[in-house]
């Protein structure tokens, strides 16, 4: 038989692979039947039929839409080859032998593919693109369960229902033709590689795209367990942080000892190991990435790890992810150890004391209690540098004292290092509440008689100047918040402090903080008297002074000399001792300035019926000097009774005559308008009404329309 011959018989038995790939069974998928061959030697040019069969060889076709799938029996490799169209396989055909397309059917067995062509340049250039093609992979396909590699080729399916393939592994070459045989089975086994490095790539994009399931209480049921502490009696808890922190109050009856006992989730050994790897790999991304300083830092955070999470080949249940995400937030974007401390209305203050010692609280209801937080020392020394910086303010061993305003506004003092504090770094934080006091808590609270606040709104409102004095968490601060929501909507206010407290409704306001110096001759500073200076040229109705305690209170005195009313503090824990601070150094207000002066309200920290409480003292007015001896005339208005916890009005109110004078009113109308005002409270505290915002929206209705408000309260009568 003629090379020519063999090469028609091999493109007629290419046609017949149509034909079987349109005769199979697609819904049944049930394997064709198989040929049986063993490889021949053959040389360029010849093409040699099968001799015998041989169970060994069997040879398994699976056929898939457009490709047949070559399954060797054990020890072959396995080849899949798509099925290009028959015109283009036929251009090959011609191309790689040069002859002409034979679609006609034939019996002929199929040629061996591997065979090399006739020797010619065309022929060759025709096999390497035919061996490029073997690296196309299908990625629907999984590998064999033998792990065995599947390529494609492109090459016409041949035969009928009666196909027959062959061996790859088996093939015999002659010595002549070794060389050109190993280069193209090097090529095959480099693609068999290359699906290996694919199959990876593909199994880490597919668990790239596989979420993570994040915590949910109500799935995976509770994150936070508290086990109890011998000798201790559990008195109450409650949430900080739902559903990872809460907080428990013990009591030791022998020792006579509350304990606030902070519960977080616990890590176990691998847990900690891990978060710590997260934190350093978090460092590294965060440290080049562009964040927007409005974005959601947490949701960023969120997202960052998450990603990280994914390149780890770990399992990661619902509630270590939770743990994770919870402990990166608290110690990336909130306070650390201390953050839970900020939620706990409760607190009014934190102190850290030293490396090595319980941080300490200032509880409304348990008065000082200790915790369960603890820093070592070099810990707590990171921790005040990150607690100033977040601040905006700059610690150091040069400058190892500052006060600050944190982000929440609370008020911070801080020390570094053992050279003025010789237990080591402490801070002390005073709480800021996110809902200012109103007047309706003051009198919830019993600091003030509803008659004394209606005193106090009436003379506000009517342009009275008041400084609160008292001693150190006496509720100075707090109270004057509460009385400046008396103060006209639309008045022009401007407040000074050196760390910002106050917090009002009004939109007609200005909030003034002082700045601390740049340079080491300070330089740049903007200290409470420049503050003051300007305000004064910005002609406020309303001037609101944090404290006095230098030469800005010549100033304040000086401004309410010319008709500006001011609110301030100061420390001071009786009227005479207010006086004495103010006429000596470093105030110095000459006494007849003081005179200007209407109103000082005294309030101290005391006790009532065993519970510390905070209480005002005395309402007190300053009337005049007294010509004889020089000395200031005052006139108690309120003052209250330790033993009935109650308020008592005991004198005639000059500040209410000059009302009276300057509004035309008679007796009647004075005390009518204190006592309609009296009801307003007492009606806001009766029936709950205790949100901010509406207690200022009642006060300003009845500002502008009294009959109005008295009418929705039915009080008209």
């Amino acid at each position: 038989m003629s090379d020519e011959d063999s090469v028609k018989r091999g493109m007629d038995y290419s046609n017949r692979g149509e034909l079987s790939k349109n005769n199979k069974n697609s819904s049944t998928g049930k394997q064709e039947e198989s040929g049986l061959m063993e490889p021949k030697r053959f040389k360029p040019g010849s093409f040699h039929k099968k001799e015998e069969s041989s169970q060994k060889d069997n040879l398994f076709i699976k056929e898939k839409k457009d490709e047949i799938i070559f399954t060797p029996s054990k020890d072959e490799k396995t080849i899949r080859r798509k099925n290009p169209p028959s015109n283009e396989n036929n251009e090959e055909q011609r191309k790689l032998f040069g002859g002409e397309s034979n679609t006609s059917d034939s019996n002929e067995d199929l040629p061996n593919i591997f065979t090399p062509p006739p020797e010619n340049e065309t022929a060759d250039i025709n096999i390497k693109e035919m061996q490029e093609k073997i690296t196309e992979v299908d990625d629907s396909e999984e590998l064999n369960n033998s792990s065995m590699m599947k390529t494609s080729l492109s090459q016409v399916p041949t035969a009928t229902d009666n196909t027959e393939n062959l061996s790859v592994d088996e093939l015999e070459e002659d010595d002549k033709e070794s060389g050109e045989e190993t280069d193209s089975q090097t090529k095959i086994k480099t693609s068999f590689k290359n699906i290996n490095f694919i199959q990876k790539i593909r199994n880490l994009l597919e668990r790239e795209m596989e979420p993570i399931e994040q915590y949910d209480p109500a799935i995976h049921g509770p994150i936070t367990y508290f086990e109890g502490i011998a000798n201790y009696e559990e008195i109450e808890r409650y949430w900080l942080v739902e559903p990872f922190c809460f907080v428990v109050i013990l009591y030791n009856e022998l020792l006579n000892d509350y304990l606030y006992q902070i519960v977080e989730p616990k890590l176990d050994e691998f847990e900690e190991i891990f978060l710590t790897e997260i934190k350093d790999r978090l460092r590294d991304v965060l440290l080049v990435e562009n964040i927007d300083r409005l974005a959601d830092k947490e949701k960023i955070l969120e997202d960052k790890i998450l990603i990280i999470l994914k390149d780890y080949a770990i399992k990661f249940t619902p509630l270590m992810l939770g743990k994770i995400i919870y402990y990166v937030k608290r110690d990336f974007v909130r306070l650390g150890k201390i953050d839970p401390l900020m939620y706990d209305e409760g607190i009014e203050d934190i102190s850290g004391n030293g490396h090595d010692k319980p941080v300490f609280l200032y509880h409304k209801k348990y008065s000082n209690i200790s915790t369960n937080i603890y820093f070592e020392e070099d810990e707590l020394n990171s921790f005040i540098i990150q607690l100033a910086q977040k601040s905006g303010k700059h610690i150091s061993v040069a400058e190892p004292m500052i006060d600050a305003t944190m982000p929440d506004g609370s008020r911070i003092q801080m020390t570094l290092g053992t050279t003025v504090t010789t237990h080591g770094s402490t801070f002390t934080i005073r709480k800021f509440s996110e809902t200012p006091i109103t007047p309706i808590d003051l009198l919830e609270w019993g600091t003030f008689s509803s008659a004394g606040m209606a005193y106090l709104w009436l003379c506000i409102e009517n342009n009275k100047s008041l400084i609160y004095a008292g001693g150190t968490a006496s509720g100075k601060t707090s109270s004057l918040n509460a009385v400046s929501l008396f103060i006209p909507e639309k008045a022009k206010i401007i407040s000074l402090e050196d760390t910002r407290e106050l917090k009002l409704p009004h939109i007609n306001w200005i909030p003034g903080v002082t700045r601390d110096s740049f340079t080491a001759d300070e330089r740049g500073a903007v200290d409470m008297y420049d503050l003051l200076k300007a305000a004064l040229r910005q002609r406020p109705e309303y001037l609101l002074v944090g404290e006095v305690r230098g030469k800005e209170a010549l100033t304040l005195f000086q401004a309410m000399s010319t008709g500006h009313t001011t609110f301030s503090t100061m420390h001071a824990d009786s009227v005479p001792s207010a006086i004495h601070r103010l006429e000596n150094p470093p105030i110095s207000v000459p006494r007849n300035m003081i005179q200007a002066l209407d109103i000082m309200s005294i309030q101290a920290q005391t006790f009532s019926a065993g519970k510390r409480v905070r209480r005002n003292l005395k309402l007190v007015e300053i009337t005049d000097i007294d010509p004889n001896t020089r000395n200031i005339r005052t006139n108690d208005i309120f003052t209250w009774n330790s033993s009935t916890d109650s308020f008592r009005h005991t004198g005639k109110s000059k500040a209410l005559d000059d009302i009276k004078l300057q509004r035309g009113w008679k007796e009647e109308d004075i005390k009518r308008e204190l006592q309609t005002r009296q009801n307003i409270l007492e009606y806001m505290l009766d029936n709950g009404i205790r949100d901010f915002k509406e207690i200022a929206a009642i006060i300003k209705e009845y500002q502008a329309t009294p009959e109005k408000t008295l009418t929705r309260f039915g009080m008209d009568q």
